[in-house]
């Protein structure tokens, strides 16, 4: 299933969507506060794609991120493999859907693109065990951790580097039912391929994320975690079209504007 969240005639809503069809449903595929589960029930109705705004595909309280997860990327920056996952935290007014234009800060010097799975949770987590974290992981989805790679290593931390509006598209959908470990990634600039991975690479895998992740923070459900990049990231500019592209998953498509 490919879970869709969208616009049409002014009402906001979620959906399934099949080729170029979304079916639409009632209610919400997150659990209310305090409630165990969600009431996610189709209408029958369908509608178009083209006649839709898809938006970011959840509604998320923090996005968890990875530095530095993929063997590859590590060998391509000469790091040593961390002992522990290394998160970050992007703030949820940085998060834009598919389409959504990534706005650039005045006088940017390097602004990069990173291809990353994101995962979805689905209901709340804290202190989960990793033999336990797909009842927790509603499913997956496309994400581009935009960063200033500048400000990166000018400030020694990563806040103001990855936490601009705009800097976490993520998108279009959330897959269900497919597994994590062995996923194509591709990254796409003006349509030439610039990332090219594999989550079978991840350092740290999925299941040892949400349980370390949760250990430390309450996951809330519509929270992300951004699993971290492969080798090939390089900048972006104004004009550039930038495609994430999982299997199983889709295209997150969007376009770079200067400020």
């Amino acid at each position: 299933m490919k879970i869709v969240r969208f616009k049409y005639q002014d009402a906001f809503s979620y959906g399934t969507l099949e080729s170029d069809l979304v079916t639409v449903y009632d209610g919400s595929p997150f659990p209310l506060q305090g409630v165990q589960s969600a009431v996610f029930q189709s209408t029958q109705q369908k509608i178009p794609l083209k006649d839709i705004k898809l938006l970011a595909p959840c509604q998320t309280s923090k996005v968890v991120c990875l530095g530095l997860n993929y063997r590859p990327h590590a060998a391509e920056l000469n790091i040593k493999l961390p002992d522990l996952p290394l998160l970050f935290i992007k703030p949820s007014t940085s998060v834009i859907g598919p389409g959504d234009n990534i706005v650039l800060p005045p006088n940017p010097e390097r602004i990069d693109y990173e291809g990353e799975l994101g995962v979805v949770i689905g209901r709340a987590a804290r202190n989960v065990a990793e033999a336990d974290y797909d009842d927790y992981v509603l499913g997956y989805t496309c994400f581009n951790d935009v960063t200033d790679r500048v400000a990166q290593v000018r400030d020694g931390q990563w806040t103001r580097a990855k936490g601009y509006d705009t800097f976490a598209p993520t998108g279009p959908c959330i897959s269900t039912g497919i597994s994590p470990f062995n996923l194509k990634l591709e990254t796409l600039v003006n349509g030439e391929v610039k990332q090219s991975g594999n989550t079978a690479d991840l350092i740290f895998g999925i299941p040892r994320l949400v349980s370390f992740i949760s250990g430390i923070m309450t996951l809330l459900p519509g929270d992300i975690i951004a699993t971290g990049t492969p080798d090939g990231i390089g900048p972006l500019k104004a004009g550039d079209t930038v495609e994430i592209v999982i299997e199983g998953i889709g295209t997150l498509r969007n376009s770079v504007v200067a400020a």
